[in-house]
């Protein structure tokens, strides 16, 4: 049975997704537009989704690995540290409620640590 997850969307409603997400969602969830969230919306602290698979990959065949990235502190409602890429301060900016994935996008990093702090 295929695990499932939480993702917030753009929108701020909470979708239930199977694994591994469809190349499309897996895209937008690395850049920071969807975020993984508990059930209920709260802020996920466990460990991040795994890759997608490859689709011409045999089933044996496990996902590719994830790129390396600083792990998400689980103190002060997941947010990210300092040094975290700015993808993932547009994903925490957006899960508090500040703004939108899109305008979130335009602000420089600085701007949004800022925002939250």
């Amino acid at each position: 049975m295929a695990e499932t997850i939480h993702v917030r969307g753009e929108g701020g409603s909470v979708f239930a997704m199977s694994l591994p997400l469809p190349e499309g969602i897996a895209e937008r969830y690395e850049r920071g537009l969807l975020v993984r969230v508990n059930e209920d919306g709260s802020p996920y602290a466990g460990a991040p989704a795994p890759a997608p698979r490859d689709p011409d990959a045999s089933p044996d065949t496990p996902p590719a690995a994830a790129p390396d990235s600083e792990p998400v502190p689980a103190g002060a409602a997941g947010r990210p540290a300092v040094n975290a890429p700015k993808s993932e301060w547009i994903a925490f900016v957006v899960s508090q409620g500040h703004l939108s994935a899109e305008d979130a996008a335009n602000y420089t990093k600085a701007d949004l640590i800022d925002m939250v702090s």
